[in-house]
């Protein structure tokens, strides 16, 4: 027979449980006005020529807020999935795989989406 103490020993707090949703929130709520300028954006120049489009998006602070806006909604996608693979993944071996995956994921598709920006302001094409 365990005791309580016996059935809880290895599995304590990792004491960054505040951390991490503090980091939710803020990306919560840094995410609506990104969102917002995203949409407006995406709204305003939908019929435009695409020349237009890139000159637009070579401005640097359209740039920049595009940037920023995109790390916020990455960091908040990387936390949300980590989350919910805590949470409903109950293999060892495949809940480090999904977080590993969840990771290289996020961390790809922030590279290319700076990788575009970025060629989009100094090249000037796409």
């Amino acid at each position: 027979m365990s005791s309580s103490l016996g059935k809880v020993r290895g599995m304590g707090s990792a004491k960054d449980g505040s951390i991490h949703f503090l980091k939710q929130r803020v990306t919560a709520i840094a995410n609506i006005p990104c969102v917002i300028f995203f949409i407006a954006f995406f709204i305003i120049y939908s019929s435009r020529p695409y020349e237009e489009i890139i000159s637009a998006i070579s401005n640097i602070f359209i740039s920049s807020v595009m940037a920023i806006g995109f790390f916020s909604i990455s960091v908040h996608m990387h936390l949300g999935m980590q989350t919910i693979i805590e949470d409903y993944i109950h293999s060892k071996f495949l809940k480090i795989l999904l977080l590993l995956f969840n990771r290289f994921f996020v961390f790809c598709s922030f590279v290319l989406f700076l990788a575009s920006i970025f060629k989009i302001v100094f090249v000037g094409k796409l």
